[in-house]
């Protein structure tokens, strides 16, 4: 069983080129399933569609949300798809299980005024600060990932172009940066980034206080600060500055595919969600100004 699996994470990573998050997500799925396989000393490769339903059923059973339940699903399909086309199985289990579907929330975005008041939150009157402004800045300024965002190097920056070269899930995004964030971003790499990094053959763009890169968990308590520092009600994540990032371009007149190419989607459909998300909200200040509503 071990070995399948770790074959499978192989796959993941070298064949498939899953991003972090996937991989994580999907390996974090697969490992569960099997701790669960032991207590009912069943085999990985033996299930078959009445295991995988009992296995659906205990996840419900275990308070486990719709959401939950449905990426579980996915990360067994994919995996057993793996195994199939290694020869390992003869079908696939997954196939014909269908589960309730999860509803799709919209995702929570920050309105103009609370995108200003967080950006105004860190103070250039420190290198963290500066570098902190800087961070925000492109985050909002390009809608990038955290990961994306964390994975920049400085050959990844042009100041004099306007614009980073940002690599996820395989493909290579150009995005534009308005001058705001240009001019952080050239106060940090001029001034306060020399002075941070460890030793001059450093190529991250984002450097924590030791002068390496910048982690996920660092950026994740960055953010958390400058939220609570900003006293907003509604709770940020490095992924709200993307949802807003997209949903005021949207409302500004953007078209969707641009909206798309910038956010790195592969599919359309994942980009069209902040287009339900702008109605939503129009309708929401229809009804609250208009005076007949």
């Amino acid at each position: 069983m071990a070995n399948m699996i770790a074959r499978y994470e192989e796959y993941l990573v070298h064949i498939k080129h899953a991003s972090d998050n996937t991989v994580s997500s999907y390996m974090r799925d697969i490992h569960q399933y099997a701790q669960y396989l032991q207590t009912i000393n069943a085999e990985i490769l033996d299930a078959d569609q009445e295991t995988i339903s009992t296995y659906m059923q205990w996840l419900h059973e275990h308070g486990k949300s719709a959401a939950t339940i449905s990426r579980c699903l996915a990360s067994l399909k994919s995996f057993y798809l793996f195994a199939l086309n290694e020869d390992e199985i003869e079908e696939n289990p997954v196939h014909n299980i269908k589960i309730e579907k999860a509803e799709k929330k919209l995702p929570q975005i920050l309105t103009g005024k609370e995108v200003e008041l967080l950006l105004e939150q860190p103070k250039c009157s420190d290198m963290k600060g500066y570098r902190d402004k800087a961070m925000l800045e492109v985050l909002y300024a390009t809608g990038i990932r955290v990961s994306e965002l964390i994975n920049l190097n400085v050959d990844d920056v042009s100041l004099t172009g306007g614009f980073i070269r940002c690599e996820g899930n395989g493909r290579v995004r150009i995005i534009p940066l308005y001058p705001e964030a240009i001019q952080t971003l050239s106060d940090y790499m001029e001034d306060i980034r020399p002075k941070m990094i460890a030793v001059p053959t450093e190529h991250s763009l984002f450097v924590n206080v030791s002068g390496e890169r910048m982690s996920r968990q660092g950026f994740w308590k960055i953010i958390k600060y400058y939220q609570e520092k900003a006293q907003i009600e509604k709770d940020i994540t490095p992924h709200t500055l993307r949802h807003s990032f997209a949903a005021h371009l949207l409302e500004n007149g953007a078209d969707l595919r641009s909206i798309q190419e910038m956010l790195g989607h592969s599919d359309i459909s994942s980009t069209q969600v902040y287009a339900q998300l702008v109605k939503q909200n129009l309708k929401a200040v229809y009804n609250k100004y208009h005076p007949k509503a």
